[in-house]
C-alpha cells in the first residue's frame, strides 16, 4: 500500500531522480507546472537529476532541451541508460577495451567518455553494446546478430518497445532487443530501467543518501525502483490513468502517488481502513460486487487523495481475488487539480 510521509518529499528525500517524457515534458512541450515544481523542489534543497531510459542522445542535447523548456538542466544533471551501460561495460573490460556500438551518438559519447573504444559490427571487439539509432543499418543488426549468437557478450541500453515520436508512438530498443534474443537465445545485461543500473548511476554521478524515483509509468519507473530499492512517486502526466493503476501488482506499485511534481513539495498521507471502505481528505472508495466505487464525503481533501483511497481499495480487492476491479462507474477528479 502507499506510505506515509508527515513532512514534504522534498524534506524526507535528498534527491529526485526525475524520468522525461510524461513527467517533465510530454513531446515537445513541457508538462504544465513542471518548471514551478522542480525549482521548488531545489529551492527546498532537493537535488534533482534527470534520467532517460533513451540511449540516442548525449546528456548535452537533453539538457539543452530541457532549458528551452524552462527547466533548469545542466548536463551533469542529466543520467542516461547510455552511460549505465558505458559503466557496466567498463567495469566488466576495463578502460581501452574495444566494443561494437550498435546505436546513435548518445551511446558513442558514453562509451567514449567511459575510456572505451566504440568499433563497427565487424571490427574486432570484446563485446557488443545497443541502444536505441533510428540510422543503425540492417546490415549492422544481421552482422551483431550472428556474432552475438556465436557467443560475443551483449549488454543493452534498455528494452523499451515504445518510443515516442513527431509521427506517432513507434517501435523502441526493445523491440530489436527481442528479435535478437529470439535470433540468439541470448539474454543481455540491461542497464536502463526497470532493471537498476541506470538508478545506480543516477546517485553515483549526482549524489544524496536518500534518493526518490518519481515516474510515470508502472512497468520501468515504478518496477525499476523497487529493484534498486528505493521509494517512488508516481505521477499522473503520463501514461497511466485509473486502468492501469488498479491493475498493478504489488511490484508495481509506487510508494506515492500525486497528479504531477508538486507531489515532491508535500506531505503524504495514506487512505485509512475504515469498515468496507477506505478514506483520506473526504474522499471514500470501496468495492462493490467487482466495481470500484469512488465518492467525495467532505471537501477538506486534495483531488490526489481521490486518487489513492482509489488505489488503496482496488489493490486490497486485487491482492484478495486476484482480479482487477471494474472501473467504469469509478469518476475521479482530473489529477493535482487542487491547489496545495
Amino acid at each position: 500500500m502507499l506510505l506515509t510521509s508527515l513532512v514534504p518529499l522534498t524534506d524526507a528525500y535528498d534527491l529526485a531522480m526525475l524520468d522525461l517524457d510524461g513527467v517533465v515534458y510530454i513531446g515537445a512541450d513541457a508538462v504544465p507546472g513542471a518548471a514551478r515544481n522542480i525549482a521548488n523542489a531545489r529551492a527546498a534543497g532537493m537535488r534533482v537529476a534527470f534520467i532517460t531510459n533513451n540511449a540516442s542522445r548525449p546528456p548535452e542535447a537533453v539538457a539543452a532541451h530541457l532549458t528551452e523548456l524552462g527547466v533548469e538542466a545542466r548536463v551533469e544533471d542529466v543520467v542516461t541508460s547510455a552511460q549505465a551501460a558505458a559503466r557496466l561495460a567498463a567495469e566488466r573490460w576495463g578502460p581501452g577495451a574495444r566494443l561494437v556500438c550498435l546505436g546513435a551518438a548518445g551511446l558513442e559519447a558514453a562509451l567514449a567518455e567511459a575510456g572505451l573504444v566504440a568499433v563497427g559490427a565487424e571490427d574486432d571487439a570484446v563485446g557488443v553494446v545497443t541502444g536505441y539509432g533510428p540510422e543503425v543499418p540492417w546490415k549492422d543488426v544481421m552482422r551483431v546478430a550472428v556474432r552475438v549468437r556465436a557467443g560475443l557478450p551483449w549488454i543493452a541500453s534498455n528494452t523499451d518497445r515504445t518510443i515516442p515520436t513527431a509521427f506517432g508512438v513507434a517501435p523502441g530498443h526493445g523491440v530489436m532487443v527481442d528479435m535478437l534474443e529470439r535470433f540468439t537465445g541470448v539474454r543481455p545485461v540491461v542497464a536502463g530501467k526497470p532493471e537498476r543500473p541506470l538508478l545506480d548511476e543516477t546517485v553515483r554521478r549526482v549524489g544524496g543518501s536518500r534518493p526518490l524515483m518519481v515516474g510515470d509509468r508502472l512497468d520501468t519507473d515504478i518496477e525499476g525502483a523497487r529493484n534498486a530499492g528505493v521509494d517512488s512517486l508516481l505521477v499522473l502526466t503520463g501514461v497511466t490513468g485509473l486502468p492501469e493503476l488498479v491493475a498493478a501488482r504489488p511490484e508495481l506499485r509506487p510508494s506515492y502517488l500525486a497528479g504531477d511534481l508538486g507531489g515532491l513539495v508535500g506531505a503524504h498521507a495514506e487512505p485509512v481502513r475504515d469498515g468496507g471502505e477506505w478514506q483520506l481528505g473526504g474522499w471514500r472508495a470501496r468495492v462493490e460486487r467487482g466495481a470500484l466505487r469512488v465518492d467525495r464525503a467532505s471537501g477538506d481533501g486534495s483531488s490526489d487523495d481521490g486518487w489513492r483511497v482509489a488505489a488503496a481499495a482496488a489493490w486490497e480487492h486485487l491482492d484478495a481475488t486476484g482480479t482487477v476491479v471494474d472501473v467504469t462507474a469509478a469518476t475521479l477528479p482530473t489529477p493535482g487539480a487542487s491547489a496545495r
